[in-house]
């Protein structure tokens, strides 16, 4: 663990902050490493920390009680995980998994509260991400209901990608399938049909984007209203 980091710490929420609204949260921000398959908190389990991801990134993930699962939204180094916390709850409404393996800061709960109940442009900037992941996941719902497999597919590939600094994704096809709710059979068919247009590459875990292009145009409306939705209340994604 590394704290006191100096800016830019490479988290875009941080960074974006006044000095005046950093200074007292930089004596509490220690980095941690995350791998690809942590759980950073289960449902209903009490959130101790906040996680502001650095290059690693986390998928937020609805579990059924048959244990069937559906992605939420992402989480990269734009925003923070944990943000039920400052909406008032106290334990996690759903499972929180890093997708993408790095670095992040993490924050102790009760530290980021009092600072978010102090109001000002801390509290203005959280609220307005909330805003942003608000529209992924209601977007992803709707998503999920009315899109093409490989539609839903091209559009987590570009928000993963979006949030990882290479065209490299580490991305299993269970786990893609876990994403997006569907059979794995879909995920592989959906995955082929890109691979054979040359769009992706895909081999053991791996998957290469090849052609973003026209990865963009092959997916949904979706994509593009939730990265403005994101554009303009937060500045680029990318």
């Amino acid at each position: 663990m590394s704290p006191n980091p100096p800016r830019p710490v490479g988290n875009r929420l941080l960074d974006a902050l006044p000095q005046g609204n950093y200074e007292p949260l930089r004596p509490h921000l220690e980095q941690v490493s995350l791998s690809v398959g942590d759980i950073v908190y289960e449902p209903r389990e009490q959130i101790s920390h906040v996680y502001f991801p650095v290059t690693s990134h986390v998928s937020l993930l609805y579990t059924m009680m048959d244990g069937a699962t559906a992605g939420m939204g992402l989480v990269g180094n734009e925003g923070v995980v944990g943000i039920a916390l400052l909406m008032g709850a106290k334990s996690a409404p759903h499972r929180a998994v890093v997708q993408g393996g790095g670095n992040a800061f993490r924050l102790k709960a009760q530290i980021i509260v009092n600072e978010f109940n102090l109001g000002g442009e801390f509290q203005s900037r959280l609220l307005r991400y909330t805003q942003a992941l608000i529209t992924q996941m209601s977007h992803t719902a709707v998503c999920n209901r009315l899109h093409s497999v490989e539609q839903r597919l091209c559009r987590w590939l570009l928000m993963t990608r979006d949030r990882t600094p290479s065209n490299e994704l580490q991305m299993t096809q269970e786990f893609m399938a876990n994403i997006l709710g569907v059979r794995r059979e879909g995920v592989t068919h959906a995955a082929h049909g890109l691979q054979k247009d040359g769009l992706i590459s895909y081999a053991r875990g791996h998957i290469t984007i090849l052609n973003r292009r026209q990865l963009e145009a092959r997916v949904c409306e979706c994509y593009a209203v939730v990265k403005e939705a994101h554009e303009r209340l937060l500045g680029q994604v990318q």
